[in-house]
């Protein structure tokens, strides 16, 4: 509602007048469209990497048992015990001293950092509940280990990746914090930009915003559901 309102003031419950005065306001921005190729560009580069990076090493916490194993796993989740901004602080110092400031390089880097919890949890899981006697009868057949593992178990956990990877994705296109530390003013995404704008404008700008980042992500979750079908996919979202 308050993304279509032209005029909004307190103590008034709704919008005094509709329209859209703000929206022009918002489009008429010199580095929107900039800000929005970014977006995706980096959610894109930072799924793909977090993909390379994160599913073999998902795989050999699943399948081997290793000293520090569980420690391992576990420290993908300290980076959500405490405050990011505290994170993205002492990153942001090594990466000045890396010359990763304000780069492309850097910002799927820190996205890629934010978002390595999801490509490692579920893939690890689904690779756990592949079912070996699947694997053993291929081998049995005379299948290679490679060949097995991209006949068989990778289609298996296939759905929890991909999921994974939608979770990632969508995590680096709405991150701003450490994109606005380590990118800006270089590499301005949808997040970052919206706040230089909204710090300047009216409440009805933020609103715009919020509704363009959220338009994305729910067409991703659409394409998902329909790719998985309504039961497969909760399943893989909320019971995986």
């Amino acid at each position: 509602m308050l993304a279509f309102a032209n005029k909004y003031q307190a103590p008034h419950v709704l919008p005094l007048s509709f329209g859209f005065t703000w929206w022009k306001n918002v489009f008429a921005q010199s580095d929107l469209l900039q800000a929005f190729v970014n977006s995706f560009l980096v959610a894109a580069l930072s799924t793909f990497f977090s993909m390379v990076i994160c599913l073999p090493a998902a795989y050999a916490i699943a399948r081997y048992h290793f000293k520090g194993r569980n420690l391992f796993l576990f420290s993908f989740l300290l980076s959500n015990a405490f405050p990011k901004i505290g994170l993205y602080t002492a990153i942001g110092i090594i990466f000045y001293k890396m010359q990763l400031m304000g780069t492309l390089t850097g910002v799927v880097l820190i996205n890629i950092l934010n978002t390595m919890i999801f490509m490692i949890w579920i893939p690890t899981g689904a690779f756990q509940n592949v079912y070996r006697q699947q694997e053993e009868a291929a081998r049995d057949v005379g299948a290679g280990p490679i060949r097995t593992f991209f006949t068989i178990t990778f289609p298996s956990a296939l759905p929890a990746i991909i999921v994974a990877a939608m979770y990632t994705f969508l995590g680096a296109l709405d991150e701003s914090q450490g994109t606005l530390l380590i990118g800006f003013p270089q590499i301005k995404t949808m997040a970052t930009a919206m706040y230089g704008i909204i710090l300047d404008q009216a409440p009805m700008v933020g609103a715009i915003f919020a509704l363009l980042l959220v338009l994305p992500a729910v067409l991703i979750l659409w394409l998902c559901y329909k790719f998985f079908g309504k039961k497969s996919f909760l399943q893989q979202l909320f019971i995986k």
